[in-house]
């Protein structure tokens, strides 16, 4: 399900009742001259995620190669331990 469009001269001249729209919940794609140029989306405020929230979202995540993450640690590590008045 995509988003409204709303045009660019419909943003500028009712950007309040749209800006109270996406203060809502409400989402838009914005236009010009018939081609799509931006989305106006509700900012995600929430901190807390439940657990069952957190698990159903990690469910697709990629696998991670815990040598490799271990050995890209490491050099930046040795990288930053390099002073930087040496460079």
């Amino acid at each position: 399900m995509s988003n409204p469009e709303i045009t660019q001269r419909d943003l500028r001249s009712r950007s309040r009742e749209i800006m109270d729209a996406v203060e809502h919940g409400h989402s838009f794609t914005v236009t010009r001259d018939g081609h799509r140029i931006g989305e106006l989306i509700p900012l995600r405020r929430r901190r807390f995620v439940s657990r069952e929230e957190f698990t159903a979202m990690s469910r697709n995540a990629p696998g991670v190669d815990l040598d490799a993450f271990r050995a890209d640690q490491d050099l930046a590590a040795e990288h930053e331990a390099a002073s930087p008045y040496e460079r």
